[in-house]
């Protein structure tokens, strides 16, 4: 399947419809079942704006993320610009807030929310997260939520993250991972790919990538298990393969995740939590973060 293709087409639809249908599904990949399976409520967080919230994460990145006062944060598949209103409150009026994302109609969508809260100071750009339009070291902080399971090639997006940033600059990202192999039938699903799960790597592989690519300081915020509901299940797998799906132990599970660029840039940008810096060959947080 062309998976560029797949998921363009499925996030252009998503763009057009409510919210409602969106949290029915695995990242709002289509109308299957009746679960917000994997969206946090953003309600309490400064900067909100329902309009702008189309329930498609899997998790609350920008609220890891320490972003301070004057900053240029950057957000990686900003559809209709949740996570850049939520960044911009943090930013303030002296900072800057850029969404890539690389579907025209959540652009459109988004470019229409700032210019009705009147933001000058948020931008959208339509490009692709593995080769951003963007020039080196010219950002502070990169968030992202539940958007690199979506790009094939998620070294490449690390990659181009490590470019973006400014030295001591820094990254929260929540995403979705896998501890153990999905059925096939799951893995060769466009619709399960669009909807976050069978683009989902191995979390050690995941954070293999963030160590290779030379990130410091590589800390697992949170982590919480995704059940997919049976009813979703039943339209890949059988009855019987369901049962031995859930016996095989494999765990979907939403981390999100930072890191640091090397540098001498001066900031006090530590996780909020009490969490185990991780190691080679570590894959979990601290005893308290799960």
């Amino acid at each position: 399947m062309d998976i560029k293709s797949t998921v363009r087409e499925k996030y252009a639809a998503i763009a057009l419809q409510p919210k409602s249908v969106n949290e029915q599904s695995c990242c709002g990949s289509g109308p299957q079942g009746t679960y917000t399976i994997m969206s946090e409520s953003y309600e309490e967080l400064k900067g909100y704006n329902p309009d702008a919230d189309l329930g498609l994460g899997c998790g609350l990145p920008t609220e890891f993320a320490h972003i301070q006062e004057g900053d240029t944060v950057v957000d990686l598949g900003s559809g209709a610009g949740n996570d850049c209103f939520i960044a911009r409150a943090e930013a303030g009026a002296s900072g800057k807030v850029i969404g890539i994302d690389f579907t025209p109609e959540m652009i459109r969508k988004a470019r229409e929310n700032a210019d009705r809260l009147g933001f000058n100071n948020v931008e959208f750009r339509e490009g692709d997260i593995d080769d951003m339009p963007l020039a080196d070291a010219t950002v502070d902080v990169v968030v992202s939520n539940c958007v690199l399971n979506l790009v094939p090639d998620k070294s490449k997006v690390i990659s181009e993250i490590m470019r973006v940033l400014r030295p001591g600059g820094h990254f929260s990202i929540s995403d979705v991972v896998l501890v153990g192999d999905l059925p096939s039938q799951i893995r060769e699903s466009a619709e399960m790919y669009a909807g976050c799960v069978a683009g989902a790597i191995q979390m050690e592989d995941y954070l293999e990538f963030i160590r290779q690519t030379g990130f410091e300081n590589i800390t697992v915020q949170k982590q919480k298990p995704i059940m997919i509901p049976d009813d979703i299940l039943l339209e890949y797998l059988t009855k019987e393969q369901i049962r031995d799906f859930v016996a095989s132990g494999t765990g979907i599970f939403s981390i999100t995740v930072f890191a640091e660029k090397a540098g001498a840039k001066a900031r006090p940008a530590k996780p909020k939590l009490e969490l185990a810096v991780l190691g080679k060959g570590e894959a979990c947080c601290g005893p308290d973060c799960c």
